[in-house]
């Protein structure tokens, strides 16, 4: 088998009220890069977007280990802030991070992981520091006020950074790096033409 047939799968988590534009960027180039992408939802009934899409999870949370798992992405919901529904999504990331496996968290998922004890420790980021605060976290001195922030095995990035979020992303599973990740940045966050022909130079475009 080839290399790219032996990686693991990449999980998105999906959950009714999720927020369809966060990860959009960062799964694409991942399944372009050979990345499987597979749903994980609280079951395997359906669930819906913020913006209508009936998603089918392939799989349900409870099937999903860490070892079989290149990565588990978290995406934001209004669920993570007016229910305890999603606290399970949270475990999951701990226990992810536990076992070393990398977990990426945008915009709600982070207040989600802040519950969970995750980023006391670790430096993170979010829309605000504030709405973390409103958690009650013990993390507040590791907030970083920026676009996204990797520490470790882990991702944060708040709602409206998607492209930077999947930057993080891409850099942490080594899809691209150096000069061809910045140049992939400036591509889909500046629209800068002109970084273009340095993805296309190093097969990337």
């Amino acid at each position: 088998m080839n290399a790219i047939a032996d990686r693991k799968p990449v999980h998105l988590a999906v959950y009714d009220t999720l927020a369809d534009w966060e990860t959009g960027h960062a799964t694409a180039h991942l399944a372009r890069a050979g990345y499987r992408i597979r749903t994980v939802g609280p079951s395997t009934d359906p669930v819906t977007s913020i913006g209508g899409l009936r998603i089918q999870p392939d799989t349900a949370l409870g099937d999903v280990r860490p070892e079989d798992s290149s990565l588990l992405i978290l995406p934001g919901a209004d669920l993570w802030d007016t229910s305890g529904d999603l606290a399970p999504f949270a475990r999951k990331a701990r226990a992810f991070l536990d076992a070393g496996v990398p977990v990426a968290a945008i915009c709600g998922a982070t207040a989600g992981l802040a519950r969970e004890g995750l980023l006391d420790d670790r430096d993170h980021t979010s829309a605000v520091s504030f709405y973390l605060a409103a958690t009650g976290y013990a993390g507040g001195e590791r907030y970083v006020e920026t676009d996204a922030v990797t520490d470790g095995n882990l991702v944060t990035a708040g709602p409206t950074e998607p492209v930077a979020f999947a930057r993080e992303i891409l850099r942490l599973l080594g899809v691209y790096e150096g000069e061809v990740l910045d140049a992939w940045y400036r591509l889909f966050h500046d629209s800068d033409a002109a970084a273009y022909a340095v993805l296309e130079k190093a097969g990337a475009a």
